[in-house]
C-alpha cells in the first residue's frame, strides 16, 4: 500500500539559490507585507502572519486552493512546459533519435496538445473497449476483462473493482510481495456513499447526474442513461460498505493478511483469481497480502448478486471514466464539471498545456525529470539540502536522548531507527529505463494507455525480488516531500528544493522556520502513530516496551483531542484520528527546527529585523509556509480524505503548544494561542 507520509512541501538551502537562478528568487522567506499586524499574534497567529497574503492572493479560477507552494508548483509547471515544448520541436525533426527520452516526452506532450486531432476522434478511441464489454458472455469473464482492460487495474484504489500492485512485505522488509486492496469507486471515498447528511446526499445526486451525462455522451438515450447511472450508484454503494475507513487504515497491523491464492479464492469465490493472475503475468503467484479481506468478500457477494447486464453497465462507466480526460472536449468538460467544479469548487478548466504537462510528469516523470534536474538543480544544491537534514536529525538525537518519558530499551531502538534513516535528495541515482515504452506522435489516448500499462507492469515486475531501496516513487519535478516507513527513508524531490521557499539573502531564523520545520516534519513521521510501528529496517515490529508505548499513545491522544476541536467549515470538525500523524509531525518538526536553529546560531549575536526578534521571525516564517486561500468545496473534500489538517491549524495548533512561541511573543495564560495543557510528544 502507499505508505508514504507526505508533507505539504519543503524548502531549500543557501546553496540552492544560485543553482536555480531561473526561478524568481526575489521573494523573501519572511514577507512582512504578507502579515496583518493589527491582529494580536497571541489571539490568532495565522491571521497575524498571513492576513496580508490572504487579502492579496485570490484563488485563480482554475485552482481549488492557492498558497505559497501552489505558486511554486505553477512556476515549476511553466518551466516544465518550456522543456516539453522544446522537446516536442526536437522530437518532430526527421533526425530525432527513436526511444530517446527527449523523443518520448516531446511526442507525448505534442500528442496531448493536438486538440484538433483529439476533437475529430470524439469517443472513437473508446469504442473497441465498449464493444468488448458488450461481448462478455458471463460473469466468469470479469476476471479476464479486469486484467486486460484498455487502462490497467488501479495501483491505489480507484478504478474498476479493486487495486492490485506490489509492496514491501510488512514482516520481511527485504522482499517485495503482491498485494490486493479495496477499490472500484468513482467518488473519492467510501464515506461519500454512506454519510446521511444533506451535503453528502446532494453530492451523491450530482454524481449520479454526472454518470448519466457521460452515458448520454456515449449515445445512450436520457432515460436509459438515468437508469444506468442508478445501477452504477447501487453497485458502488454496496462495494463502499465493504471498505475500511481511512482512520482504520492508519493502523498497519489491520492491513496485513498474507494468504495463498487458494485462500483468496475461497474468500471471494465469484471472481476468477487464477485467470486474473495469469492474464496479468502473475500465473505462478503463490501468495499475496490481501489488505482488506472483508472488502473482497463483499465484492464476491455483489458479483453473485448483480446481473451480468448490470456489471456491464458498471464496466462501461469505469471504462468511460478512465478515458474521459483523453477524449474530446465534451467528455473533458463534463469530467471537469463534476470532479473539478462540484467536488473542488474550481471555476475554470485548467488550460490544456497545464493538463498535458501534468500528464507527462505523471506518466514519464523520470524522463521529464532528467531535463528538469539538468536545468534547475545542481550537485551543490543537493549537498546543501542534505546538510540541513542532518542538522535537524542531530536535534532529534538530542531530544530522544533527553526524553523524560522514554525508557532505556526503547530509547536505544529509537536511536537505531534514527541513525538508519536514508535521506534521498533531488533525484534518483539511477534513472528509470523507459526504452520499452512506445510513445507514438499523434496517438494521445494510446500513449496514455501504454504508459499506464508500462507503470503497472513495472510494479508487478518487482514481486518476488529484493526491495530496491534506491528507487523513487515521486518524480524529480514534484513539489512535495515524504517519509516512507517501510524503507525508512525521507524523500525531497528537486521540484520542492527551489526558491522562494528559501532565500540565501535571508537571515537564518526564517530559513529554519520554513525549511527546517518541514524537514523536521518528515523526520518526525518516522516516530508518529504509524511510523513508530515500523523498526529501523522497515519491518512491522513492536520495538517499544509496553509502558513506553502507553506513554506515547497518551501524548499522541492529547494531539488528537486538540485538533478534533477545530472546525473546518460549517459544523465539520477535523477528524483528529485521521490527521494525527501529520499533526504530530508538524508539532515535532517545528520544535526540532527551532532547536536546530538555536544550536546552529548559539555563538552568533542575532539582531531584530523588520520590528521582529529572531525568535519571532522563526515563527512567522513557519506560519507563512501555510498561507492559503481555499474554496469551501475543497475544504469539505479534504475533511473526508486528507490526513493533513487545514493550514490555519497547522500554524495555530502547533504554536499554541510551544513554550518557545509564548516566550517569543510574550503571550499570557488564557489567550487563544496558549494551551493550558500543552501537548508534546517528541
Amino acid at each position: 500500500m502507499n505508505w508514504k507520509i507526505c508533507a505539504l512541501l519543503l524548502a531549500a538551502l543557501s546553496a540552492v539559490a544560485p543553482a536555480c537562478a531561473q526561478h524568481s528568487s526575489s521573494e523573501p522567506v519572511l514577507d512582512v507585507s504578507a502579515m496583518d499586524r493589527t491582529i494580536d499574534p497571541c489571539v490568532d497567529f495565522y491571521a497575524y502572519s498571513c492576513g496580508g497574503w490572504i487579502k492579496n492572493n485570490p484563488i485563480p479560477p482554475d485552482q481549488a486552493n492557492w498558497s505559497t507552494y501552489g505558486k511554486l508548483e505553477d512556476e515549476n509547471r511553466a518551466q516544465l512546459r518550456a522543456i516539453l515544448e522544446e522537446a516536442a520541436k526536437a522530437s518532430g525533426r526527421r533526425d530525432a533519435v527513436a526511444h530517446d527520452v527527449t523523443q518520448k516526452i516531446g511526442d507525448f506532450y505534442a500528442s496531448c496538445m493536438d486538440e484538433a486531432a483529439i476533437e475529430k476522434l470524439g469517443a472513437k478511441p473508446l469504442l473497441p473497449e465498449l464493444e468488448r464489454i458488450a461481448g462478455l458472455k458471463s460473469k466468469r469473464d470479469l476476471a479476464e476483462y479486469a486484467a486486460t482492460a484498455q487502462f490497467p487495474p488501479s495501483l491505489y484504489g480507484g478504478g474498476m473493482l479493486f487495486a492490485f500492485r506490489s509492496d514491501q512485505d510488512f514482516k520481511d522488509s527485504t522482499q517485495v510481495i503482491a498485494e490486493a486492496d479495496q477499490g472500484g469507486l468513482g467518488l473519492p471515498d467510501r464515506d461519500y456513499y454512506l454519510k446521511d447528511d444533506a451535503k453528502s446526499e446532494e453530492l451523491r445526486k450530482a454524481y449520479v447526474e454526472h454518470v448519466a451525462k457521460l452515458f448520454e455522451l456515449l449515445g445512450d438515450r436520457p432515460a436509459d442513461a438515468t437508469a444506468e447511472a442508478a445501477t452504477v450508484m447501487r453497485i458502488e454503494t454496496a462495494l463502499a460498505r465493504g471498505q475500511m475507513t481511512r482512520v482504520e487504515r492508519r493502523d498497519p497491523p489491520k492491513l496485513y493478511h498474507k494468504m495463498s491464492v487458494e485462500e483468496l479464492q475461497k474468500l471471494a469465490p465469484a471472481f476468477g483469481w487464477n485467470t486474473y493472475f495469469t492474464k496479468t503475468g502473475m500465473g505462478s503467484l503463490g501468495s499475496l497480502n490481501v489488505v482488506t479481506p472483508d472488502y473482497f468478500h463483499v465484492m464476491s457477494e455483489e458479483i453473485e448478486k448483480e446481473s451480468l447486464a448490470d456489471w456491464k453497465t458498471y464496466l462501461r462507466w469505469h471504462a468511460t471514466h478512465s478515458a474521459a480526460p483523453d477524449l474530446s472536449a465534451a467528455f473533458v468538460k463534463e469530467n471537469f464539471r463534476f470532479y473539478g467544479k462540484v467536488l473542488r469548487g474550481r471555476e475554470e478548466l485548467p488550460p490544456r498545456w497545464k493538463r498535458c504537462t501534468n500528464d507527462v510528469d505523471e506518466e514519464l516523470g523520470e524522463a521529464l525529470g532528467q531535463a528538469y534536474v539538468a536545468k534547475y538543480f545542481s550537485p551543490e544544491a543537493k549537498q546543501a539540502a542534505l546538510k540541513i537534514v542532518q542538522e535537524v536529525e542531530a536535534a532529534m538525537q538530542r531530544e530522544i536522548q533527553a526524553l523524560p518519558w522514554m525508557g532505556a530499551a526503547t530509547r536505544e531502538q529509537a536511536l537505531t531507527k534514527l541513525h538508519a534513516i536514508a535521506n534521498k535528495i533531488g533525484y534518483p541515482d539511477i534513472w528509470r529505463d523507459y526504452s520499452s515504452l512506445e510513445i507514438v506522435r499523434g496517438d494521445e489516448i494510446g500513449n496514455s494507455e501504454r504508459a499506464s500499462w508500462f507503470e503497472f507492469h513495472r510494479w508487478l515486475a518487482k514481486i518476488g525480488k529484493p526491495v530496491n531501496r534506491k528507487e523513487w516513487d515521486m518524480s524529480p519535478p514534484t513539489v512535495n516531500a515524504d517519509y516512507d516507513p517501510q524503507r525508512n527513508d525521507i524523500n525531497f524531490p528537486a521540484g520542492v528544493l527551489q526558491p522562494p521557499l528559501f532565500s540565501a539573502l535571508s537571515d537564518a531564523a526564517p530559513n529554519y522556520g520554513d525549511t527546517g520545520a518541514t524537514m523536521g516534519h518528515e523526520l518526525t513521521h518516522a516516530f508518529d502513530d504509524e511510523g513508530s510501528q515500523f523498526d529501523s529496517q522497515g519491518n512491522l515490529r513492536n520495538w517499544w516496551t509496553e509502558s513506553d508505548r502507553k506513554e506515547f499513545e497518551q501524548r499522541a491522544g492529547c494531539v488528537v483531542d486538540q485538533y478534533s476541536g477545530y472546525t473546518i467549515i460549517d459544523d465539520i470538525k477535523i477528524n483528529g484520528k485521521l490527521t494525527n500523524g501529520e499533526d504530530l509531525a508538524d508539532l515535532g518538526g517545528t520544535l526540532l527546527a527551532y532547536l536546530a536553529w538555536k544550536e546552529d546560531t548559539k555563538d552568533q549575536k542575532l539582531e531584530a529585523l523588520d520590528g521582529l526578534t529572531p525568535e519571532q521571525r522563526f515563527f512567522v516564517a513557519y506560519a507563512q509556509s501555510w498561507c492559503t486561500n481555499e474554496r469551501d468545496e475543497n475544504k469539505r473534500l479534504r475533511a473526508t480524505v486528507d490526513p493533513h489538517s487545514p493550514e490555519k491549524y497547522r500554524a495555530n495548533g502547533v504554536v499554541a503548544n510551544m513554550a518557545e512561541f509564548r516566550a517569543a511573543f510574550h503571550c499570557k495564560p488564557g489567550q487563544p494561542m496558549v494551551r493550558e495543557n500543552a501537548c508534546r510528544v517528541w
